[in-house]
């Protein structure tokens, strides 16, 4: 198959692919509703109603908590650019287009419950969330390759996708409260089913386009950024989102933080690539293995950064529970 295929003809091709996938999605997803995980009984008027406005002092999260919810609560309320670019992507014609369709109003009971969540429990300042979504959905999101369609954006969102429930499920952890644990392990399973048919589409594609495709996997994984970049004070949440926590789960039954190098790494990355079988593969020729020496450098050298992260953020620990020793 040659790689002279427009985005077009990679549709028609795989859509045989895209529809067995968009059934097996449609007999696996469980339907949920968000009004379930809200805590009604604990919600009272504002200000403008007669009631009391938001005070820091009645939020029972963590800083970390807290941080995390915003962050994936403004990552999920920018669908309507999400929407926008898969569209442009997949098109809105046969399984292509019920799919769009689907993931979409799967999607947005993402933010629907978490904002009902925050507001109601009195997480989080809602004034100061209402300003920073607006500021976030206006600026919106680009597409993960300029110029470049549909193979760069089926990694991408393969990697997204798993990259977002690696981030619900820790942040539901690190709530530690029953409602909102349940409530962000709900959408992790959503994000979970959305990252399996991505990550199938791609291995077809693979197998379709293998040079191609290989490509586009080493462009996405050595660029990847999280789709809450253009979010309003983005990179000081990172680092609050990467400092260590007495977080376990299955999938890091070490102690972990929201999400940083090394989970990007080792639960989100690799994976992927292993269902791929990158390393494994005998299909590849020319610009495809060429990308893939690339990709192989590149996690050596991402392990390496990985490593000096953690070295730094347990040297950085060790100073503070020395600093907070010395004054007990």
């Amino acid at each position: 198959m040659t790689t002279a295929l427009t985005d077009r003809d990679i549709l028609r091709e795989l859509e045989p692919v895209a529809e067995r996938l968009l059934n097996e999605h449609l007999r696996k997803a469980k339907a949920w509703h968000p009004h379930d995980y809200v805590p009604w009984d604990d919600g009272r008027n504002f200000a403008a109603l007669g009631g009391i406005d938001w005070e820091p002092g009645q939020s029972k999260l963590s800083e970390v908590a807290r941080t995390a919810m915003v962050t994936n609560l403004l990552t999920e309320d920018n669908l309507p650019s999400y929407h926008r670019e898969i569209s442009e992507t997949f098109t809105l014609d046969g399984a292509w287009g019920t799919w769009v369709g689907r993931w979409t109003a799967e999607e947005n009971r993402h933010a629907i419950v978490i904002r009902d969540y925050l507001v109601v429990t009195r997480a989080v300042d809602p004034v100061l969330l209402e300003q920073t979504r607006m500021t976030h959905m206006t600026a919106g999101i680009a597409k993960p390759e300029k110029g470049k369609q549909f193979l760069h954006s089926i990694a991408y969102v393969t990697l997204q996708e798993l990259a977002t429930r690696i981030s619900h499920r820790n942040t539901g952890t690190a709530c530690a409260e029953p409602i909102a644990e349940r409530m962000l392990h709900r959408i992790a399973a959503d994000e979970n089913l959305h990252m399996i048919r991505y990550r199938n589409i791609s291995a077809a594609a693979l197998g379709l386009l293998p040079n191609a495709t290989l490509r586009a996997i080493t462009d996405i994984v050595t660029r990847f950024q999280m789709p809450g970049l253009t979010q309003p004070n983005f990179r000081r949440s990172a680092v609050v989102l990467a400092k260590q926590e007495a977080l376990a789960s299955d999938e890091c039954p070490r102690p972990h933080a929201i999400y940083d190098l090394r989970q990007h790494l080792d639960v989100v990355v690799r994976p992927v690539l292993r269902a791929w079988n990158v390393f494994e593969r005998t299909d590849l020729s020319g610009d495809g293995e060429r990308a893939r020496d690339e990709l192989s450098a590149y996690l050596d050298e991402l392990t390496e950064k990985a490593t000096r992260f953690e070295e730094q953020r347990d040297r950085v620990a060790a100073r503070q529970a020395e600093r907070a020793a010395a004054t007990q």
